[in-house]
């Protein structure tokens, strides 16, 4: 960048976005005079970054309500919890490798190829003939959909200043948000149907437009590197990479199995949360010592207490979102007796107010410049949502859980996209590509809770309830884990008179005990909030990694010292 660009600089609410002088240079520009993200280039990229953004979050959505019908076409059983939990895994394990890249070799290509990997593994799982190529699907889609998801959230993060991206996430979430609204009827209906491979079929033709679009729009701009490949390729911290996904695959095998085929005192689950635990405790301290050159979670990101909360929050907030996703169709299902379908539609009320909350939190964000009080009216809500959720049982009012769902849904969404901008108003703009990748990990290791823990506690606490359903051909068709599976309504058609009471009432029970441990979850972040600080979001930009041609800096440029001054107030 010239001098003369440098001084180009404008005020207002995009101040620090330089602009060239010419009127031909602005026409092509995806940003107005005043640094605000204007014309087709600038909207084109938004498009390509959000189909591929829906359709990586829809998986989310759609697999809840067909679940049941998926793992019973390959009788996986107690395994069912894997064609979740391996997603989850690569998406975590994959993204603190990928910010590290992205810094070396640039956003573009990276982005491009975590699409095609999440296309690659869309194909496997739809064309699966056997669990094990199914769970081998979807974490292949799962390390392609970790990228997606971070890179996203990366490369919106180069284009704004901190105080606006909160408006252009809120806009992200709440249109994939939107889309995947439609997921639990679509799922459902195909799962009725059988027809459950097009869940994973109809990712190709969005994905691919998303990556044609990619391929021609998205120029970014990288910094040149003096360092060779070898260099650059020995810089990535690979023991960082390597501990954290061991200890990640450790923690989630225990937590998969603990409560379920297997008792939470048994050796092999105890060994294995132990040696994920203290795999991770190494990780951090790897972090922190001198001979990690280029660390992927650099320890100096939780040195302040507004980003840590944040973290923090960050990782409770996509716990609890899996909690109505999984939980109430479950609900529906085994306790109110209905077909997947129309247990897509009940879902609904969840799935239409959570985008509006998303839109909702991150455009008060950048309108008040605070995030703060939404953080505490948001987990206030979702804390009591979850209360109220565990009264609900095969007499409750339809209109009871659909209040309930709508109050989680705001609960849940309002803080989704004002939780990165806080992480990050304490750090220097230097810091966003580690930080967001960060961010993106522990967002993506609390999706690996989200499903288990509630799912550990379901099927602790349905064993613990087994023997009060008096049939034993009951009892031995729902022991092992097999509750989940089996929860429909064709299943529970089987049993009348006492037996059918009895196991609606275990069902119904152990579903009460989720919602309650949920109340904990959600009461705790709300307890966590109330320790942020409130760090005025920047309405300046440095980046070397904007739109090619257009690269932001900021003004005036900041210092260290500038840095510093963040951090003592936070």
């Amino acid at each position: 960048m010239t001098t003369s660009e440098k001084e180009n600089l404008s005020e207002g609410p995009g101040a620090g976005i330089s602009n060239r002088a010419s009127e031909d240079a602005l026409s092509s520009s995806p940003f107005d005079r005043n640094g605000k993200p204007s014309g087709t280039r600038f909207w084109i990229i938004m498009a390509a970054l959000m189909l591929a953004f829906t359709i990586s979050t829809l998986d989310g959505a759609v697999v809840s309500t067909a679940l049941p019908t998926i793992v019973h076409s390959f009788d996986i059983g107690a395994g069912y919890v894997w064609v979740n939990n391996i997603y989850f895994l690569t998406t975590a394990a994959i993204q603190p490798f990928l910010g590290q890249l992205s810094d070396l070799w640039g956003r573009r290509w990276v982005f491009i190829g975590t699409v095609a990997l999440f296309l690659l593994g869309s194909g496997i799982i739809g064309g699966a003939t056997s669990s094990a190529m199914l769970i081998a699907g979807r974490g292949v889609q799962g390390l392609g959909a970790g990228g997606v998801n971070m890179m996203v959230e990366l490369i919106i993060s180069d284009l704004m200043p901190l105080r606006e991206r909160g408006t252009y996430l809120g806009l992200l979430f709440a249109v994939s948000s939107t889309v995947s609204a439609a997921g639990p009827v679509i799922s459902g209906a195909l799962a009725a149907g059988n027809q459950w491979r097009w869940i994973w079929y109809l990712n190709l033709p969005i994905g691919g437009l998303s990556l044609v679009m990619s391929v021609i729009w998205l120029s970014l701009a990288r910094p040149r590197s003096d360092k060779s490949l070898k260099q650059q390729i020995l810089s990535i911290d690979w023991l960082g990479a390597a501990l954290v996904a061991a200890s990640t695959v450790a923690i989630l095998w225990a937590i998969a199995y603990g409560g379920a085929s297997k008792l939470w005192s048994d050796g092999g689950v105890i060994a294995a949360l132990v040696t994920g635990f203290v795999g991770l405790g190494l990780f951090i301290i790897w972090q922190g010592m001198p001979q990690c050159k280029n660390p992927i979670a650099p320890l100096r990101l939780f040195a302040n207490r507004t980003s840590a909360v944040a973290f923090f929050l960050a990782f409770s907030n996509t716990i609890v979102i899996y909690w109505p996703l999984f939980m109430l169709p479950l609900y529906f299902q085994s306790v109110r007796n209905v077909s997947p379908k129309e247990s897509g539609i009940q879902l609904l009320p969840f799935a239409f107010f959570f985008p509006v909350g998303a839109a909702f939190g991150g455009a008060m964000m950048a309108k008040t410049g605070r995030y703060k009080p939404f953080h505490l009216v948001a987990f206030a809500l979702c804390t009591l949502s979850f209360g109220l959720c565990s009264i609900l049982n095969r007499n409750s009012h339809k209109a009871l859980h659909v209040i309930f769902e709508i109050l989680a849904a705001l609960g849940i969404g309002i803080p989704v996209a004002c939780l990165l901008p806080p992480v990050q108003a304490p750090l220097k703009d230097s810091d966003t590509a580690v930080s967001t990748a960060t961010f993106a990990f522990i967002r993506s290791f609390g999706s690996i809770w989200g499903l288990a823990i509630p799912a550990a506690i379901f099927n602790n606490r349905f064993s613990q309830l087994l023997h009060t359903i008096e049939d034993d051909t009951a009892r031995s068709m729902l022991a092992n884990g097999k509750a989940y599976e089996l929860a429909s309504a064709k299943f529970s058609a089987q049993f009348t008179g006492r037996t059918g009471d009895q196991v609606i009432a275990v069902y119904t029970a152990s579903l009460q005990r989720t919602w309650q441990i949920a109340v904990v979850f959600a009461g705790f972040s709300f307890l966590a909030a109330l320790c942020e600080k409130e760090i005025p979001l920047r309405q300046d930009l440095e980046t070397d990694y904007g739109i090619e041609g257009n690269v932001e800096k900021a003004q005036p440029k900041q210092t260290d010292e500038d840095a510093s001054i963040r951090v003592a107030s936070a």
